[in-house]
């Protein structure tokens, strides 16, 4: 019996987690006990001292410092891996060498070749792979996409996304995310690749994409500043920015139509606001949930129990957001 037959069989999902670092804290590892049938059996940091103590605070029954004792253990279904960029790869094909569903965060790679072998070791084992760009299924941007779809703003003609944050003072205090051997291009990759992907989500895939990137803060080693000019499958053309170099702050991504436009926060909390053809607004606030991977957590437990639609975030679709960022980071 394959893995899915087994989760379908007894009706849950019993997850391991690979890395529970901070982002398992609050965004993702509460929501695999909450959703319905979904449960966490085993957790892994190679500080088996922070394993045991995650485990012990979130109710886990099993903890270790040890990945293969997760990504192997007859207990666990399906492995989620929250580790920094540069072991996703290598995670992934043991899952899947181990016949296991596998969902990876976000980015999923450093390159697009590591991205294009965990789809390839994921098919090859027969098992699915998804993606942690849970924006995909958050209520506000679903919100966002239903909009688009009625026609609120008319025929969608244009985008234009917009992130800036200031840069961390030194070398020393920048983290693994300004490092390009963990993180590949820093955070045009961890940041930048939410919105891209989005976009995707929203209008369709990159059909051509062009940009042009800078290194502006002399103690760094990828990019902190990057614009790009995008056209889509369903004929939407625009253009994003992103700068981490500088004393700005925005977050906005602004779309217009024939017959209207709208804009939301990609990072922010804050309103989808609509703007009619004779310029008057609507606000529509819709909040995010308190776990912000639980909608998409629950979506991809119900595709392998075999209820509802398909996950929304799948290695396929993150493997053309991969290809987009790869694409970015060869124009610096």
């Amino acid at each position: 019996m394959n893995a899915i037959d087994a989760i379908r069989s007894r009706g849950s999902v019993r997850w391991g987690i690979v890395g529970c670092g901070d982002v398992t804290e609050v965004k993702s590892g509460p929501a695999f006990q909450r959703v319905a049938g979904s449960s966490l059996a085993a957790v892994m940091r190679r500080d088996g001292a922070k394993a045991r103590d995650y485990a012990e605070r979130h109710g886990v029954p099993r903890w270790s410092d040890d990945a293969r004792d997760v990504i192997e253990a007859d207990d666990v279904d399906a492995v989620y891996v929250a580790t920094p960029p540069s072991s996703h790869a290598t995670y992934v094909l043991q899952a899947a060498q181990a016949g296991k569903p596998v969902y990876v965060e976000k980015p999923m790679a450093r390159t697009v070749a590591e991205a294009e072998a965990m789809v390839a070791a994921c098919a090859d084992a027969g098992v699915p792979l998804f993606v942690a760009y849970y924006r995909r299924a958050l209520p506000r941007f679903a919100f966002v996409r239903e909009r688009l779809a009625e026609g609120a703003i008319g025929t969608p003609t244009r985008v234009h996304a917009v992130v800036s944050q200031p840069p961390p003072p030194d070398a020393a205090s920048a983290g693994w995310r300004w490092d390009a051997a963990t993180a590949g291009d820093g955070l045009v990759f961890d940041l930048g690749s939410h919105g891209l992907d989005l976009l995707d989500h929203w209008f369709g895939p990159v059909r051509s994409v062009a940009g042009v990137a800078r290194t502006r803060s002399a103690w760094a080693q990828v990019s902190d500043e990057l614009v790009a000019a995008l056209s889509f499958e369903h004929g939407v053309i625009g253009t994003a920015a992103w700068s981490f170099t500088g004393p700005t702050v925005r977050d906005r991504i602004e779309v217009f139509g024939t017959a209207g436009s709208l804009h939301v926060p990609l990072f922010a909390d804050g309103p989808v606001v609509l703007t009619d053809a004779q310029g008057r607004t609507v606000e529509h606030v819709v909040p995010h949930p308190a776990h912000v991977q639980e909608p998409l957590i629950a979506a991809i437990v119900a595709d392998l129990l075999g209820r509802g639609e398909p996950a929304p975030s799948t290695g396929a679709s993150g493997l053309r957001t991969q290809r987009v960022l790869g694409q970015l980071a060869a124009s610096r």
